[in-house]
């Protein structure tokens, strides 16, 4: 089905405009992880996750039906590849930071459970007996793939 070019442009208007608000939310939040405050991340996420999830659908839409856009002057076109490309820039970037960020909180959790369990083996030891003490009884557990 091939739109008509009022409705194409509206339709490539909206999805630009789509990829234009989830682009400064990426951005947003890659400018906040740097600034150290992951706190402002967490309390957007849902609204992150809403623009993602309409992105995905609007160009899903898309692939599928090319003819819903192709009708469309190729000024709006032009304009949703230029969004479409800042999109893709801020997502690699954004991607990058947060594995950045993934990687430094695993590091200290690894850092903060080796003391844990340093701490708790230097009270065992042997008793008379010759049989090695139970020591502390609780676990120290670290997921890996968290």
């Amino acid at each position: 089905m091939t739109a008509d070019p009022t409705t194409a442009t509206a339709y490539l208007r909206r999805l630009t405009e789509l990829t234009d608000r989830l682009t400064a939310r990426l951005e947003k939040e890659t400018d906040a992880f740097a600034s150290r405050r992951p706190q402002e991340v967490a309390a957007g996420l849902a609204e992150t996750q809403e623009l993602a999830n309409a992105y995905r659908r609007e160009t899903a839409q898309v692939k599928a039906n090319p003819g819903l856009i192709a009708s469309a002057p190729s000024a709006e076109r032009t304009a949703l590849i230029r969004a479409t490309e800042a999109f893709e820039a801020a997502l690699a970037i954004h991607a990058r930071t947060v594995e950045a960020a993934r990687s430094v909180s695993e590091g200290l959790v690894r850092a903060i459970a080796q003391e844990v369990a340093s701490a708790r083996a230097l009270g065992t030891g042997y008793g008379a007996s010759g049989q090695a003490y139970a020591g502390d009884s609780r676990a120290v557990t670290l997921n890996r793939t968290a």
